[in-house]
């Protein structure tokens, strides 16, 4: 999460300046400040995090009264209770100051009660006030408070809602502050939170098609692994160490303990090095855009998250489009929100140079950047002859809604019975193994 941090410093003349950054930590905040303070020939004194402070006031009638602000010093703190006729307060910096990012349906919640309520005809000011006094999450609470704090003071809501992209995502704070300069705010609201959904569905999906698959697959290699190596050969060499002859297959999967019992260090290297450095990779700007690009070339389930992200930039698409072919910020969005690096890699750095720089119209653009669907674009180029392409997105992010939704489901059921039927020939085998050993019996007079 990102916080404030105020400076303070004197210009060249010695004329007192001060300003406020956002960042992560401190470290990136003075890394911010001192460029501020290069550019404009400032010689920096203090840098101040904005903190979390608890105070308690007591009233003549003894009763107390307790509550927490954010403020950079203990005396704004002061000042600020003393406006409202509350001296004497006792005030201490919070322990635990932390702000942990508001759950997922905390923000859904919020934006579909605002859209709501934008259809009620509420006053956008009066939506936030609401919503702020009945959420229970302390940091998207106070993260409402500031925004319609921010915006009465006459800020831009673009502006407003990028500071607290860590709050409610990058792509849902842009659309929001996008939200209060359209003539439409409850459409673009809902626009938002399908985009939220969707995209929640195609995480969701991803998980259980690829990822808990193969933490199941893992987890029962590692225990046959641990059975094969550990539990397994306790047993058997009791017979060895007596003369007693073992059957074939527990000979054989005894010389294989033995094996993997002597070099398993370097074949765990073999695997684990590999798949760090991968991972490492993956982290990379080139290491995201091939992984994205593989995944949506595996077999089975590569197409249907391919056309998940086609539906997520079509649904963004079609909600920011304000009408002029060459819309290059709708595209730029639209990328950036589509989950897959690959595809905006191919939107950004050969569909917009090809539209500013050489004038060609979108669809041709889109075709060019090999990133969709022959389908996709044959529909963009209906739309666009006709001169709907607002449709024609929206058309294209339904249909593909709507088909990935039940090939997906159908994928992962098929999945899901792969991993039964391999955990079960996986028990089964240890069982027919253990049988087999239970059947040695000692010779008389051994």
């Amino acid at each position: 999460m990102q916080k404030e941090f105020r400076y303070r410093g004197v210009t060249f003349n010695n004329k007192p300046v001060q300003g406020v950054v956002l960042a992560h930590n401190k470290s990136k905040a003075k890394q911010l400040i001192k460029q501020i303070a290069t550019k404009h020939r400032i010689k920096i004194n203090v840098i101040l995090p904005k903190k979390t402070f608890l105070y308690t006031v007591k009233l003549k009638k003894g009763k107390k009264i307790k509550g927490k602000q954010t403020a950079f010093t203990k005396e704004e703190v002061s000042k600020a209770l003393a406006k409202i006729g509350y001296r004497d307060a006792k005030i201490e910096p919070a322990l635990l100051d932390f702000h942990p990012k508001p759950p997922f349906q905390s923000i859904l919640m919020f934006v579909n009660l605002s859209s709501f309520l934008l259809k009620e005809k509420m006053t956008y000011d009066k939506i936030l006030r609401m919503l702020a006094e009945e959420e229970t999450n302390p940091t998207l609470k106070e993260t409402l408070k500031k925004i319609e704090s921010q915006l009465k003071s006459g800020k831009e809501g673009t502006e407003v809602f990028a500071r607290f992209k860590d709050v409610f995502g990058k792509f849902p704070a842009y659309m929001l502050g996008l939200a209060t300069k359209s003539g439409n705010m409850a459409e673009v609201y809902d626009a938002t939170s399908k985009f939220m959904e969707r995209d929640l569905e195609y995480k969701k999906s991803l998980k259980k098609a690829i990822l808990t698959p193969m933490i199941m697959i893992i987890a029962t290699i590692l225990a046959v692994g641990y059975y094969v190596v550990s539990i397994f050969p306790a047993t058997a060499r009791i017979f060895v160490e007596m003369g007693v002859k073992i059957p074939p297959m527990t000979a054989f999967t005894l010389k294989i303990s033995d094996y993997f019992g002597a070099n398993w260090w370097w074949m765990f290297l073999m695997i684990a090095v590999p798949a760090f450095l991968v991972v490492m990779w993956w982290r990379t700007a080139k290491g995201r855009v091939w992984r994205d690009r593989f995944l949506i070339k595996l077999p089975v389930i590569g197409h249907l998250l391919h056309k998940s992200s086609i539906e997520i930039f079509f649904r963004v698409f079609s909600a920011i489009y304000s009408g002029a072919e060459a819309n290059i910020e709708a595209l730029t969005a639209s990328a950036e929100a589509c989950r897959n690096t690959y595809m905006e890699k191919g939107v950004k750095e050969i569909a917009i140079p090809l539209m500013l720089k050489e004038g060609m119209a979108l669809v041709p653009a889109l075709a060019e950047s090999d990133v969709f669907t022959t389908t996709a674009l044959n529909r963009l180029k209906t739309g666009a002859e006709t001169g709907n392409i607002l449709v024609s997105a929206q058309q294209i992010a339904a249909f593909y809604e709507k088909e990935t939704v039940y090939k997906m489901e159908n994928i992962i059921q098929s999945i899901q019975t792969f991993i039964g039927l391999f955990i079960g020939i996986a028990i089964t085998a240890l069982t027919i193994v253990s049988a087999e050993i239970a059947m040695v019996s000692p010779e008389p007079g051994i």
